[in-house]
C-alpha cells in the first residue's frame, strides 16, 4: 500500500533506536520528511546512517534534543516550528516492584513519558488546527489497558496517554486533524532483548522470547515478541490520509494478548 507522505514532514521523538527508529523509517519509506530526534548528536547520526543504508533517497533531519525536559521541548519547537506529524514515542520503562518505586522513579516517569507528549502536542496540535490537517499519535503499550505488576508507575503513564490523546481528539472536530494512540506489546527492542537475557541467561534467542512470552505473557496469540517494523508501518498508516476515519482511538498492536473486546 502506498500511503504517499511525499508532502509531509513528521517528527519522532526518541527515533534514534528502538520502536521510534522503525516508525521515522516507515514514515520515510512512505515519503515523508523526517526529522530524527536523539539525546546526543552521535546517536542521530548513527540512526540517519542506518535507515539511509536501505533508504539511500530518505528525506531525513537530524535533531539532537533531549524531550524528557522543559529546556529540550521548547529547544525542538524552536528548531521545527511546524509538523504534519507528531509522533509521540520518547518514553522509559522499568521493572520495579512497587514497594521499591520510589516518588523520584514515579516523578521521572512522568516528566518524561507524559510531559513530553503535552509539551510537545501543546505547541504542535494548536498549528495542525489553525492549518486544518495533521496527525499526533501517542506510543503508549499493553500496559496502559492491561497493568504490568512489575512497572505499576511506567504502566499508570501509558493509561494517562491514552486519556490525554482521546481528550486532545475531541479538540479535532470538523478538522482533518487526528489524535490516536497505538498501543505495542513486548517488542524486539535492544532493551527488552537485554531484560530478557538478564532473566533467562541460559537461553538464547528466539527460545528465550518464546520463553519470557509463556511465562510473562501468555495470553499472547502470536506467542513471540514484536518486530518493531510492525509497529513501525502500524503507525506510518495511522498517520497517512488513508486512516482520516481512525480519530481519538486506542489502536491494540500487542499480538492479541489482551484479552479484552473493547
Amino acid at each position: 500500500m502506498n500511503l504517499d507522505l511525499a508532502d509531509k514532514t513528521a517528527l519522532v521523538t526518541a527515533s534514534s533506536g528502538g520502536i521510534g527508529l522503525e516508525i521515522a523509517r516507515s514514515l520515510a519509506a512512505d515519503g515523508a520528511r523526517v526529522i530524527i530526534n536523539g539525546r546526543s548528536k552521535a546517536s542521530v547520526d548513527t540512526a540517519i546512517a542506518d535507515i539511509r543504508a536501505g533508504l539511500p533517497k530518505a528525506d531525513l533531519v537530524p535533531l539532537a534534543a533531549d524531550n524528557g525536559t522543559a529546556e529540550g521541548c521548547a529547544a525542538t519547537i524552536a528548531a521545527v516550528p511546524s509538523v504534519d506529524i507528531l509522533v509521540n514515542n520518547l518514553g522509559i520503562y522499568e521493572a520495579v516492584g512497587f514497594f521499591d518505586e520510589t516518588d523520584e522513579a514515579w516523578q521521572r516517569l512522568f516528566d518524561i513519558n507524559i510531559m513530553s507528549g503535552v509539551r510537545l502536542s501543546r505547541h504542535y496540535l494548536k498549528d495542525m488546527l489553525e492549518r486544518g490537517h495533521g496527525r499526533v499519535v501517542f506510543i503508549s503499550s499493553e500496559s496502559g489497558v492491561s497493568p504490568a505488576p512489575e512497572m505499576a508507575h511506567y504502566s499508570a503513564t501509558k493509561t494517562m496517554q491514552l486519556s490525554i490523546a482521546r481528550s486532545l481528539a475531541e479538540l479535532t472536530k470538523n478538522t482533518n486533524v487526528t489524535v490516536n494512540s497505538v498501543l505495542p506489546g513486548p517488542t524486539r527492542t535492544p532493551g527488552v532483548e537485554e531484560f530478557i537475557g538478564s532473566i533467562y541467561p541460559d537461553l538464547k534467542g528466539v527460545d528465550a522470547e518464546r520463553r519470557f512470552i509463556a511465562d510473562n505473557r501468555p495470553s499472547s496469540l502470536i506467542g513471540r515478541l514484536i518486530d518493531p517494523r510492525e509497529i513501525g508501518d502500524t503507525v506510518a498508516f495511522v498517520c497517512s490520509d488513508r486512516a482520516s476515519a481512525i480519530n481519538g482511538a486506542s489502536i491494540r498492536a500487542e499480538g492479541g494478548l489482551v484479552r479484552s473486546i473493547v
